[in-house]
């Protein structure tokens, strides 16, 4: 495992920002870091990346503590923090080389620099200064940062904040491609990019881990709990009577003509009662449809008090 986290307990004075987290996270993954703000995201990555230190518990990367206080773990850690800490005087192309320097990189430094450069799409801002770049770019250059030593862990804080719906498709298309040769951990309140890149997902709701599986799994527990199916007719009909089809505890009316949206709590598919309903009564059905629950429906329902 590329990380790997075991009771790990965080206290500020007395508040428990973390309460005996376990989890782990495979080599080669994109894995979403879920919860409301305040529910200990933040802190649990900055436990993984050396910057806290757990009240209790241990953690690793690639196999190596980063409690020990030797900080070799580090160099398997590529961060990128939420609010982005970058030298804002300096010029892009300058600001990396530099960073490269630090890591030791030596006469393989611009060389890399370079092909970061490429792979982020800076390449037309690299002798700006930092500071005349919008926040996709600092972005950008930000993620060109922690991939400079080549990390085989990296470490998302909320990586499309504040961005635009074109830059969020490019940086997310840029951590899909790293996610193929290594672990991305990513934190994010936007569900639809959680569906879009993650291969699974954790949910920490008040410092405790609630839910941890495939993005496709998680997804499919939570849908089996109850379910929605659109209905389309032809005809007009009145909430009452389809009230009454077996099964069907909710019935809402949806903006189309002759559409509604029925729920149920069963697990059991409800479309055969729907339907076999729909024909005893006459109603052309010409639409049937289950509506999936999306991520979004799932962490409301999760994390709700």
């Amino acid at each position: 495992m590329s990380i790997s986290v075991k009771g790990v307990t965080k206290l500020f004075g007395k508040q428990k920002a973390l309460d005996n987290v376990s989890f782990s996270v495979p080599t080669s993954s994109v894995v979403g870091f879920l919860g409301p703000n305040g529910a200990g995201k933040s802190t649990m990555m900055k436990i993984i990346t050396g910057y806290l230190k757990p009240t209790e518990g241990e953690v690793e990367v690639n196999g190596v503590s980063v409690n020990d206080g030797t900080k070799d773990f580090r160099k398997f850690i590529g961060y990128l923090p939420e609010n982005n800490p970058l030298y804002t005087d300096m010029y892009v192309k300058e600001y990396l080389c530099f960073v490269s320097k630090i890591y030791g990189l030596g006469r393989f430094g611009v060389r890399r620099v370079n092909e970061l450069i490429e792979l982020t799409g800076i390449g037309n801002e690299q002798n700006k200064k930092i500071g005349q770049l919008s926040r996709g770019f600092r972005q950008r250059v930000g993620l060109a940062q922690a991939l400079l030593n080549r990390p085989p862990v990296l470490i998302l804080d909320e990586p499309t904040s504040g961005l635009d719906p074109n830059q969020i498709v490019e940086i997310r298309k840029i951590i899909v491609d790293v996610g193929k040769e290594k672990t991305v951990l990513l934190s994010t309140h936007i569900m639809q990019e959680v569906e879009a890149i993650c291969s699974s997902v954790m949910i920490i709701n008040k410092g405790k881990i609630i839910a941890n599986d495939s993005t496709q799994n998680i997804l499919k527990s939570q849908s089996v709990m109850g379910q929605s199916v659109h209905i389309e007719l032809i005809n007009d009909v009145k909430e009452s009577v389809l009230a009454k089809i077996p099964g069907v505890e909710e019935v809402v009316k949806m903006d189309e003509p002759y559409s509604w949206l029925l729920s149920t709590t069963k697990a059991e598919d409800i479309r055969p009662s729907i339907f076999t309903f729909c024909a005893e009564h006459k109603l052309t059905v010409i639409t049937l449809k289950q509506k999936s629950m999306q991520m979004e429906e799932v962490f409301q329902t999760l994390t709700k008090e």
